[in-house]
């Protein structure tokens, strides 16, 4: 490279360059100082000189164009970053709006039970290929949770805990075989156990057996909780979807479906203490 700078032909290159800026610059100047004695020269350079100010206006147009699309992109990185704020304060004030629901909604189960003691949890993993549901929770013995604690939602009963480590516990739902729960019709108060079957649990519904054939349990009627041991009185479990004949025996069941959608479950509460509750749990993993 540095011999192409001591060539003739760089030499002739850098004195043709300089003629076209000189030659511009006296365009320039005639443009200020033209006389009439000089009219026919600048009628010769005028066209050349309307080409270099077409260049020095392009020129200075690039920069300033330039210049604005900085302007631009700033701008734009501005409003980005406001419109993530404004998604987060959004985020934030729907996640207060659900947890203002959610303690409203037990507020009147915690008026009608002042025995209870709560502490509430949210899911914070479920076991995909478990068909019964079971997910875990992030409240464990630290926050005073133990085997064998009813959960539930606002609407009713979800499960019970079945496993607990320090911060974490382990849920087992209705629709599990292993649960058995004492319940009763809300309206007839026909008394039975509810309890899974997988060929119901895949359809997210369970069932309540050891109904007497001559009880009155139809659809649409309340499956609640009966108390005693692991489970408070009065808790609702679900509504009856259909009534069958046990082949195992010459009893009836009810399909019941549960009050709450279990795939669904996001916040819970944990029942840790009422008056009655038991020590020992049926089932369990």
């Amino acid at each position: 490279m540095r011999f192409f700078f001591r060539s003739r032909q760089f030499k002739k290159i850098l004195l043709i360059a300089t003629i076209i800026v000189a030659f511009g610059i006296i365009c320039g100047l005639i443009g200020l100082t033209s006389t009439p004695g000089s009219s026919v020269f600048g009628a010769v350079v005028r066209p050349f000189q309307n080409v270099f100010n077409s260049v020095s206006h392009g020129v200075s147009d690039f920069f300033t164009k330039l210049n604005e699309g900085d302007k631009l992109l700033d701008d734009v990185e501005v409003l980005k970053n406001e419109n993530e704020e404004l998604k987060n304060k959004l985020v934030n004030y729907e996640q207060a709006l659900q947890e203002n629901r959610f303690y409203k909604d037990f507020l009147e189960l915690k008026e009608n039970n002042t025995d209870f003691k709560f502490e509430d949890a949210t899911v914070i993993s479920r076991d995909t290929a478990d068909i019964y549901g079971c997910f875990t929770i992030d409240a464990g013995l630290i926050d005073g949770v133990a085997v064998g604690d009813p959960v539930i939602t606002s609407a009713g009963l979800v499960g019970y805990v079945t496993e607990t480590a320090q911060s974490f516990s382990k849920v087992t739902t209705v629709l599990d075989p292993s649960i058995n729960v004492a319940a009763i019709d809300s309206r007839t108060d026909d008394s039975g156990i509810v309890s899974g079957m997988p060929e119901l649990a895949v359809d997210g519904k369970f069932r309540m057996y050891n109904l007497a054939r001559s009880c009155s349990v139809t659809v649409g009627d309340y499956v609640i909780t009966s108390g005693g041991g692991v489970f408070p009185s009065g808790l609702i479990i679900g509504t009856v979807n259909d009534i069958k004949a046990d082949k195992m025996n010459t009893s009836l069941y009810a399909v019941v479906e549960p009050i709450v959608d279990i795939e669904s479950i996001r916040d819970v509460m944990v029942i840790t203490y009422f008056s009655g509750q038991g020590s020992t749990y049926s089932g369990g993993k």
